[in-house]
């Protein structure tokens, strides 16, 4: 391939894979991604010939755009793009457009550097709309095409500028080897070192950036990772919750968040708490007066503490990576403590449900420490203190409620023979567990639809079930809330966290024990609607690595904040203190096996020698340089003199026949004038070693030896 051919062929490599870019970032729609690339290939073929458009044809294309940008302006407002991306496919079909003009165009160096600018804008596009992997992929062949292409272009540039002269070399002129690499050199040997130099490029900025990234301080970094929408439709977290409306959320499998723990989970069986409930309107939940009312919590460098635990060994620490929801909701185990996290503001409402204050279609990493522990259930068989005045509301029932669901309630505490709260609260979760199925159909409805599963269709999902167990459970004068959030979800070995999806979306009960002043779980949802499906086979483990990636992008490039820049600097302080703490271990054993006489010596001779090696170093690098410093040489003193020893000897023997090398003729040149071979094939390997610093290979120093032979013979004849 010509120089060229080379450079144009990555210049549309650029271009192409820019357009790519924004294409993946959902910046432009699949047929005129189509359509563009169909303009690309037929570009290619048309370059040097009289079907490309001329200049001023280019030029009125360009002005014409102008009007044709406003007019798409107009049209994807009235189309109302989603939030947050107004105006960007038309700003994309505006950079198409332009791309397909100037390759369809007669181009000259501005025109190259005019598509290269467009196709740095479409990059800058695609990332504003998308920070994945998918566009670090992406973005890395750009940057390696880019590079590539610069360097061919300014080659390109300066190769026309320059007169062509022939240059007098070692190699004989009128030698089927000059013909040889005259053509390769041409062809190959400008533009084969291309990529490698752009690969190495491509190195060397990564090696400069990435002390940068991790170093340089950022706030509201997960900004980046921002796809232009929030999951849609999230509904049954907000302040009124009509029934039934969780069940339309289970239907969704798109990815919620991930949650890590900072340890084991030890068979605890965990959710992840959003909003709590406590007044039942008969068709809907919804937040009391009383339980709306919010607390602003105090900042403390991003620490928000929720509530105080008797101990620290009860606290359960969370990393959770939400995605971006139409909800202020953070999500936690049950009873969260404290939040850690890059938020302007964090409140929590009487009934421990916390939320934030953060940018729209923002995607958020932040920790929760939350006490999980459970009380004693003999503690809370024996608890009979009566409800303080403030938690009447927790009985709170419909004016009109159906008298059957008073007596279906009495009838199940009275077959568990139950004597106290808490196993009233036992009866009646295991009755709803067998006595009930779950379906994510709403089959339950009517005018009372709680009544209509009771005693009808005896069929629903969790919220049916949450409800059901919480009114009568009031019925007998225990106060209940329900509360809406996620099962744990599945976990991905892979990446050591819980995958929690929509379709986990769901409601439980919580009880209020007043003399332990706790709340505690209970799900009356049979085991079908609580069990997580599990990917297994090679798909199944694929898209857990997958999944693993994502989780960790978003950690440490599209979520690094100071908070990682302090763990990550922690952890790199731990393993030097770590390793410090080995090297020194080993240099002590090492120490106690020599005779006490030694002992003190040996840190002082590993100083000198230390700094003995430093020293001659440094000569060695101001005399040599840097190049030639550290390699090691492959040819000995020896070896070259045995070279120019077997040139002494040629040029002996040709002597002997009369032939002399004239002054200003090279050895090739020389060797290439005369019709001796062995001549030719001697010289050759002289140049090599003697100004090519190669090393010749055992076989080759044997022919020469037999071609020294072969001239001394003909000499002697």
């Amino acid at each position: 391939m010509t120089l060229e051919n080379y450079f144009r062929a990555f210049s549309y490599a650029t271009v192409a894979v820019a357009t790519l870019a924004l294409v993946l970032a959902g910046g432009l729609n699949l047929a005129l991604a189509l359509l563009f690339f169909a303009v690309l290939v037929g570009a290619w073929n048309l370059e040097g010939r009289k079907w490309q458009l001329s200049e001023r044809l280019g030029l009125v294309a360009v002005l014409v755009s102008v009007p044709l940008f406003l007019l798409d302006w107009k049209y994807q407002n009235n189309v109302r793009e989603p939030a947050g991306q107004l105006g960007v496919a038309a700003l994309a079909h505006l950079i198409v457009f332009l791309a397909a003009v100037k390759l369809l165009q007669h181009k000259k160096d501005r025109d190259w550097v005019f598509l290269y600018l467009i196709s740095f804008f479409e990059i800058l596009l695609a990332a504003g709309l998308s920070f994945s992997p998918v566009f670090l992929a992406s973005l890395s062949v750009y940057m390696l095409c880019g590079l590539t292409t610069i360097v061919a272009f300014e080659i390109h540039k300066t190769k026309r500028s320059m007169a062509e002269t022939e240059t007098r070399l070692l190699v004989a002129p009128d030698s089927g080897i000059f013909k040889h690499a005259r053509r390769y050199s041409k062809r190959s040997v400008e533009a084969r070192r291309l990529p490698l130099v752009a690969f190495f490029l491509f190195l060397l900025i990564f090696i400069l950036a990435l002390p940068l990234f991790l170093l340089a301080p950022r706030s509201g970094a997960a900004m980046l990772g921002r796809s232009g929408s929030s999951l849609s439709n999230f509904i049954g977290f907000s302040e009124n919750v009509t029934l039934g409306a969780i069940g339309t959320l289970k239907r969704d499998s798109a990815i919620v968040m991930h949650v890590r723990l900072e340890e084991a989970s030890n068979g605890r069986e965990f959710r992840w708490r959003g909003v709590a409930l406590d007044e039942f309107t008969g068709r809907a939940w919804r937040k009391s007066p009383e339980a709306r009312r919010p607390v602003e919590l105090k900042n403390e460098r991003g620490f928000y503490q929720l509530g105080t635990t008797e101990s620290l060994h009860r606290l359960t620490a969370q990393t959770i990576f939400l995605e971006a929801i139409e909800s202020p909701v953070l999500f936690a185990a049950p009873r969260p403590v404290a939040i850690q996290g890059d938020f302007s503001a964090v409140r929590m409402d009487a009934e421990g449900s916390v939320q934030a204050r953060r940018r729209q279609f923002e995607r958020v990493v932040y920790k929760a420490l939350s006490d999980t522990t459970a009380p004693d259930e003999a503690v809370l068989r024996r608890d009979v203190t009566p409800y303080p005045v403030a938690f009447q509301r927790y009985l709170q029932l419909p004016l009109a409620i159906d008298p059957r669901i008073n007596a279906r309630t009495n009838a199940m505490v009275a077959n568990a023979h139950a004597r106290n709260r808490y196993d009233e609260a036992r009866a009646i979760e295991s009755q709803l567990q067998s006595e009930y199925g779950y379906s994510l159909d709403m089959k339950a409805g009517g005018s009372d639809p709680l009544a209509d599963f009771l005693f009808n269709v005896k069929v629903g999902h969790c919220e049916y079930f949450a409800t059901a167990m919480a009114v009568m459970l009031r019925t007998r004068g225990i106060a209940t809330r329900v509360v809406n959030g996620f099962l744990p979800g599945e976990y991905n070995e892979a990446a050591g966290a819980f995958t929690v999806r929509q379709s986990d979306a769901h409601s439980w009960v919580e009880v209020y024990f007043p003399e332990t002043n706790s709340w505690v779980t209970f799900d009356p949802t049979p085991a079908a609607g609580r069990d997580e499906p599990i990917r297994s086979g090679v798909v199944g483990q694929l898209e857990k690595y997958a999944e693993a990636f994502e989780l960790m992008w978003f950690q440490y490039v599209v979520g690094y904040d100071k908070q990682e820049q302090r763990s990550l600097a922690t952890s790199l302080q731990n393993r030097l203190v770590t390793f410090r703490h080995f090297v020194s271990s080993i240099f002590n054993r090492a120490v106690k096996l020599l005779p006490k006489d030694l002992r003190s010596v040996v840190p002082v001779g590993l100083t000198v020698a230390a700094a003995l090696v430093l020293f001659l170093s440094l000569r060695r690098l101001r005399r040599f340089g840097w190049r030639r410093a550290f390699r090691r040489s492959d040819r000995g003193p020896a070896y070259d003199q045995s070279m120019v020893l077997f040139y002494e000897n040629l040029t002996s023997l040709l002597a002997q026949r009369g032939i002399r090398r004239d002054a200003d003729l090279t050895p090739l040149e020389f060797a290439g004038s005369l019709d001796v071979p062995e001549a030719l094939k001697i010289t050759r390997a002289y140049n090599r070693v003697r100004f090519g610093h190669e090393r010749l290979l055992p076989e080759e120093i044997d022919e020469i030896q037999e071609a020294l032979i072969s001239l001394e013979r003909l000499s002697e004849t």
